[in-house]
């Protein structure tokens, strides 16, 4: 199982991003798939997250209205747009996924490697 994110990078206040994760080596179609977020000395969180079978989705509360996650199963891909970006966003963010049963944000789930973002004037 791989997870790749992609597309951070330093934004202003009120700018927007779109984070990419690239997936292979498990059935796209069949899991849900999570972003989460960590800063330094802090736990990750969990940002948002959406299903694999109707494609419902999650947000934390810090972000609704803000965040839009969205996957293209075709391309084995999920995203996460970011729009009205305030510095309190800034974090190294993750995407997860779990084959196993345990629960998004497990430690027996996967995690990819990370993309920074950073919200500064």
């Amino acid at each position: 199982v791989q997870l790749q994110a992609s597309g951070g990078g330093l934004v202003q206040p009120g700018g927007s991003l779109r984070l990419s994760c690239a997936t292979s080596g498990f059935s796209f179609n069949y899991h849900a798939i999570g972003w989460f977020r960590q800063t330094p000395g802090k736990e990750r969180e969990g940002v948002s997250c959406i299903s694999s079978s109707d494609g419902s989705t999650r947000y934390a509360d810090s972000v609704k209205g803000r965040f839009t996650i969205s996957r293209d199963n075709a391309k084995n891909a999920v995203y996460l747009r970011m729009k009205s970006l305030k510095p309190e966003d800034t974090a190294v963010y993750y995407c997860n996924v779990d084959t196993r049963g345990a629960g998004l944000g497990t430690s027996e789930s996967y995690w990819g490697s990370g993309t920074q973002v950073t919200v500064s004037s």
